[in-house]
């Protein structure tokens, strides 16, 4: 049997309550691969990657979904100054699983945006993709906005998340 693999980019900038309704409505998946952006490819500014994969493991472990799997894949084929595409990652993804069923899962900013994409008329030839948005209108804009106006933001993320933001000191202005 030919396994389903989903594929959910994002910064997780940090891991929002939008990316959880996302990822709950993708259980039909055998897997679904969380890959952090190491280099954005329209520069977005972003934490250490480092500390965004540790709250992607905790967010996924809050979450409880047993398909969910943290990838640092992007890290994998990155080179130091040139943006990682999703056309890179699928075709990383296609050699690593030559049988699977790659299904490249999009948001709303990102699917308004495909266009832009690199490669984006091949990426739909050669791979499926889900327009998938977040039934939870949470963003990791408003998380970070109440934290740098000092306001509570639990209620925005996972419990673990949320602690580890706290802990860490992450994203604080100044």
């Amino acid at each position: 049997m030919t396994a389903s693999i989903a594929v959910f980019g994002s910064a997780f900038n940090p891991p929002s309550l939008g990316h959880k309704s996302v990822l709950e409505r993708l259980a039909h998946f055998d897997q679904v691969l969380l890959l952090p952006s190491y280099h954005h490819a329209w520069g977005k500014q972003m934490l250490d990657y480092d500390a965004r994969c540790e709250m992607v493991e905790a967010f996924i472990e809050d979450l409880g979904l047993p398909n969910l799997q943290l990838s640092r894949l992007e890290e994998e084929i990155a080179s130091e100054s040139t943006p990682v595409t999703t056309f890179a990652v699928l075709e990383a993804l296609e050699l690593l699983h030559p049988d699977a069923n790659l299904t490249f899962v999009v948001g709303p900013d990102n699917f308004l945006n495909f266009g832009k994409f690199y490669k984006s008329d091949e990426i739909l030839h050669r791979w499926q993709i889900l327009a998938c948005p977040e039934t939870v209108p949470v963003r990791s804009t408003k998380i970070r906005e109440h934290l740098i106006n000092s306001r509570n933001f639990s209620h925005l993320t996972t419990e673990k998340v949320a602690k580890m933001i706290v802990n860490k000191g992450w994203y604080r202005s100044g």
